[in-house]
């Protein structure tokens, strides 16, 4: 922001807000909603937490042919680590049972990690983006059976 001497930044999508702004001490000051009609508000003396835990997209309504299967998707566009480390075992792979708030990835944006939570109760039945991936707001992270 300061090489381009931009003070604020702002984009709003299907129900997602993200808006970026200098903060008094040239800090910058993050904050992003969800689908909320309540306007956003600003602390200019606080920065952001180095990790932010960002809701997942809603999983989407089942696929045509696939009766009790759902996705789990990019609630933003960044990108795709399956573990918090190289050396760590992934959040979760095929077969692993998941609750609403079970960690499923990270999502690295503007250097920011969002875990990322299922939101929905089931069994991964597919990773489909691989590791270190970019992945844009709404692509399919992971294919669940539902139960």
């Amino acid at each position: 922001m300061k090489r381009s001497e931009l003070t604020e930044f702002a984009v709003e999508e299907e129900g997602f807000k993200l808006k970026i702004r200098r903060g008094a001490n040239g800090l910058p000051v993050v904050s992003s909603s969800y689908a909320s009609n309540a306007p956003a508000s600003y602390n200019e003396n606080v920065a952001p937490a180095p990790a932010v835990q960002a809701p997942a997209a809603p999983a989407a309504a089942p696929a045509g042919d696939e009766t009790g299967i759902s996705y789990i998707k990019s609630p933003m566009v960044g990108t795709f680590y399956r573990s918090g480390s190289p050396e760590s075992k992934p959040y979760a792979e095929n077969g692993t049972k998941i609750v609403e708030n079970s960690v499923v990835c990270i999502i690295e944006a503007m250097k920011i990690m969002n875990e990322i939570q299922a939101e929905l109760k089931g069994t991964i039945v597919e990773a489909l983006v691989e590791n270190g991936q970019p992945v844009e707001y709404g692509q399919k992270l992971f294919k669940v059976k539902q139960g």
